[in-house]
């Protein structure tokens, strides 16, 4: 009887432990768990595969690097190599028909939900990994571990959760491993690249998705990225927040990072009576938070204009949104709205058409410096001759930029 009894609670614990595994977790303890691990990988991405491997904007301690490395192993089965060669030909070739995963020559859909599947054909690209992967790990346990037995890491995730969490550990690990391929692979290379806000004109569609870069460790602000890709730190706005900048500085305090670049602040001083080579050098090496600034003025225009017209002009809201952006940004269905708006309100189409000069300035390769500084001086007083408000004031600040 007693034999009995004794196999009967050893039956039952095994049970209790296929069930619920050796810790015997609730449910909702188990994803707590598990938002904490996929942070876990997330963190692991942007520091370590983004920002340290890919763009070298960050120095990691070794032992940083190599916990990065295994947990990356363990959860994704990505190595540096591939994820750190896709990333670089990606904003090598960005927007066009060789980039590996642009909602603009794959569609948003496609990005989206099968991002996972474009990686790892470009994974298997060995030109790419040749020609993108270099300065990535190449130890004995790269080779004959991580890159060799890729599968072996996932493999092992799903082992330890089985046994710490019994039968939601299986869930558990399911949402380890859709983790990184939907929101990284997906959302940021899909999205990130099709909707969202722009605070600055890139030469690419990227956009932020969102200004608290929480959930996908700051990669939701993409279009900052996209505009330095070689800092360390991804907000660039009071209002934005990285995630990922936080680690970043308490990593630092504690001597394990050490960040290389950040974005670039405009400095200002004295308004110099003339445009001159400083100022162009400035307005060379700060064009994006120039044009940005002059985006901020066109806005000012918008909002005089809108009042003079009347609120309920369709016309002037409708294009709006396309008044700052790069001629080759528009969408064909926006330029016919653009056109109306420009013609109706000759303010705005001067501003517009200022902002193109201005832009060429640094497009220009055919011309010496001396005959760009003349065209900027000679901008600066087209613009302050103007009799627009906006562009004089645009002019006078861009007259006091300094170099950083």
């Amino acid at each position: 009887m007693n034999a009995s009894l004794l196999d009967s609670s050893l039956f039952q614990t095994a049970l209790n432990w296929l069930a619920h595994g050796v810790l015997g977790l609730a449910g909702w303890q188990v994803l707590l768990i598990g938002l904490v691990l996929t942070h876990i990988t997330i963190v692991s991405v942007t520091l370590y595969l983004h920002r340290h491997s890919a763009h070298r904007a960050l120095d990691l301690h070794p032992v940083v690097q190599h916990f990065f490395r295994f947990w990356l192993w363990m959860t994704t089965g990505m190595t540096t190599k591939a994820w750190t060669a896709i990333h670089r030909k990606h904003h090598a070739k960005c927007e066009r028909a060789e980039d590996p995963h642009s909602p603009q020559i794959y569609g948003l859909r496609k990005v989206l939900w099968q991002g996972a599947e474009l990686y790892r054909a470009e994974a298997n690209n060995e030109d790419t990994l040749r020609r993108y992967g270099h300065g990535t790990p190449d130890d004995w346990v790269e080779r004959h571990v991580y890159s060799r037995w890729s599968v072996l890491g996932v493999s092992l995730m799903l082992v330890i959760d089985l046994v710490l969490f019994g039968a939601l550990g299986a869930a558990l690990w399911a949402m380890q491993m859709a983790w990184i391929p939907f929101w990284a692979a997906g959302v940021i290379n899909g999205v990130g690249h099709y909707w969202g806000y722009r605070n600055f004109e890139a030469q690419d569609a990227s956009t932020n998705v969102s200004p608290w870069g929480i959930l996908i460790g700051g990669e939701e602000l993409h279009n900052n990225h996209h505009t330095y890709p070689t800092s360390a730190k991804f907000s660039v706005k009071p209002y934005e927040f990285d995630v990922g900048w936080v680690y970043i500085t308490l990593l630092g305090k504690l001597g394990l990072a050490s960040p290389k670049k950040t974005p670039p602040r405009l400095a200002y001083g004295a308004v110099r009576p003339v445009a001159d080579d400083q100022t162009l050098e400035a307005l060379i090496a700060h064009r994006y938070e120039v044009m940005a600034s002059y985006a901020r003025h066109m806005r000012a225009v918008f909002r005089q204009q809108t009042e003079s017209a009347g609120a309920a002009n369709g016309t002037l809201r409708s294009a709006r949104r396309w008044l700052h952006r790069d001629a080759d940004k528009v969408p064909a269905a926006a330029v016919p709205q653009l056109a109306e708006a420009r013609a109706a309100y000759p303010v705005l189409d001067k501003m517009v058409t200022m902002r193109e000069e201005l832009r060429q300035l640094w497009l220009n390769t055919g011309r010496t410096r001396e005959q760009l500084v003349a065209d900027l001086q000679a901008w600066c007083k087209r613009a302050e001759d103007s009799g627009i408000a906006a562009l004089r004031d645009f002019s006078l600040k861009l007259r006091a930029v300094q170099v950083a």
